[in-house]
């Protein structure tokens, strides 16, 4: 069991004839193949066929991710919803969840010898990633834009993406060693009943997330705010410290100022460790260009001033499902085998039928619960969200394996595959900016002079379109990554926790 699952590195497995990054064998481990549910019906001595879509799967998040982080401002149409709602961004998050699920019932679908060991490698592992989150999304790295670093310690931010997938990652692996009975898969009823306690501890959390979204009591909370160029209630100085009321008392409120979830942060994380840049100010109650940022329109709430971590404590929990989602397609790609027929000399309808199954089941019960008058919602995680965005997760992996492992195209896709190879070093680089914070720190003159604004401002220019220049750049952003993915695989060099 020393292969690492991460969302965003590899699924494990045997690879040690390739060069890792580093002499530490146990904190950076070359990219393993990704391995195979069919290792069974792999000829004696035979490298098992690899499961090329899910590295895919991969580094299209990934893209996504870049593409909707550094080009959602220029295009609010595909930048997270202000609150209720869905739109292309709200489906990264989840996808990243539900390929670790995928990957943990890929890396523990042997028997786990030693279950106390496999759990503290698990631990170990979490840590490091949820440690690594807090550096890179903490506050210490400024990002692009400016050449300081440094958090107050009084403010540091201790929830991000890759402490949610920490989590996520820990409740999965813990689950598979210790929760999955050790029968074997021959049918239908067997197969459930060897994941059957995982399922139940999916529901568990569920109904916990549930009980206290609607449960807990929400009283009326006050939040600090600097109050200077913001309109406020009340005329205060530049530097002023202003201190906002936000009356609630309520039980049940899915709302921005008073839900449970940012209740349940303020009480345990403190107010000083949340988000200060919330979605929801881009709603039309504070932003007067929502759905984009703005000023605050006259008598905007005071609570458009309030922190709101989207990654929140009781969010995490429920997000951490999602991982319980992929965790089942995962189990379906190790049991459910492909076999020969007379027309194909591999069959996977079986396995595409059961995905195409839960997929359809996941979605639709999304919208029946919005119906029901559960909206969707990613900074709440809501449980409609959840399974609307599991379900499309599905649908996705389904697509990209019938694509790229049946019908064996992989040409179009072998930028994601390369980027998926080494997603987390590209996260690492490129979505949390450490490579863009680099390059700008050598410039000319004045910080603004620098390669990588330069290049986006020339963008613009040819495109005669602040938009569409932003929107090249950030393509021509992630092809470069793709290429530099491209380069560590060639030199075998593969970064993971």
């Amino acid at each position: 069991m020393d292969a690492t699952v991460v969302a965003i590195a590899g699924d494990g497995g045997d690879a040690g004839h390739r060069r890792p990054l580093l002499a530490s064998d146990d904190e950076i481990r070359p990219h393993p193949e990704s391995p195979s549910p069919q290792t069974e019906d792999a000829k004696p001595g035979q490298k098992p066929p690899r499961v090329a879509s899910l590295d895919v799967f991969r580094g299209l998040t990934v893209a996504m991710m870049i593409l909707v982080d550094d080009a959602g401002g220029a295009w609010p149409g595909i930048n997270h919803s202000p609150w209720f709602g869905v739109t292309v961004a709200d489906f990264v998050m989840p996808a990243f969840l539900f390929i670790i699920g995928v990957s943990a019932a890929l890396v523990f679908k042997q028997k786990t010898p030693n279950k106390t060991v496999a759990t503290k490698k698990a631990a170990i592992r979490a840590i490091k990633l949820f440690v690594l989150g807090v550096i890179l999304q903490g506050g210490y790295i400024h990002g692009r834009h400016s050449l300081t670093y440094g958090i107050d310690l009084d403010h540091i931010r201790w929830l991000g993406v890759l402490q949610r997938i920490a989590i996520g990652y820990f409740l999965a692996a813990i689950s598979e060693i210790w929760l999955v009975n050790n029968i074997a898969v021959d049918s239908a009823i067997s197969f459930v009943k060897k994941y059957f306690m995982e399922w139940i501890m999916a529901i568990i959390i569920s109904a916990l997330y549930v009980g206290l979204l609607f449960g807990l009591y929400v009283s009326n909370w006050e939040f600090k705010v600097q109050t200077g160029n913001s309109t406020l209630t009340f005329p205060t100085t530049s530097n002023e410290v202003g201190i906002m009321m936000i009356q609630c008392g309520v039980r049940g409120s899915l709302g921005p100022p008073c839900n449970a979830v940012g209740f349940v942060d303020r009480l345990l994380l403190g107010e000083n460790h949340l988000y200060k840049n919330p979605v929801y100010k881009r709603t039309k109650e504070c932003s007067v260009n929502s759905p984009d940022y703005g000023p605050l329109p006259p008598n905007a709430p005071d609570w458009c001033l309030a922190p709101f971590d989207p990654e929140g404590l009781l969010s995490t929990l429920m997000a951490a499902v999602t991982c319980f989602v992929g965790l089942h397609f995962g189990h379906v790609l190790v049991h459910c085998k492909t076999s020969a027929t007379l027309l194909l000399p591999q069959d996977h309808s079986p396995r595409m039928l059961l995905w195409l199954l839960a997929s359809t089941v996941f979605t639709v019960s999304g919208f029946l619960l919005q119906l029901l008058g559960m909206p969707f919602s990613k900074p709440l995680y809501t449980v409609s969200y959840m399974l609307l965005t599991g379900g499309v997760s599905g649908f996705l992996l389904l697509v990209l394996y019938y694509i790229v492992d049946v019908v064996n195209i992989k040409k179009p896709f072998i930028l994601f595959e390369w980027m998926g190879m080494n997603a987390l070093i590209v996260y690492v680089l490129a979505a949390c900016e450490l490579f863009p914070a680099l390059v700008q720190g050598f410039y000319w003159r004045t910080p603004e002079n620098n390669l990588v604004d330069a290049t986006e401002s020339l963008l613009q220019i040819i495109f005669h379109s602040k938009r569409w220049g932003t929107l090249v750049f950030v393509l021509l952003e992630i092809i470069f990554w793709c290429l530099a993915a491209c380069f560590l695989h060639m030199k075998g060099i593969y970064l993971k926790l």
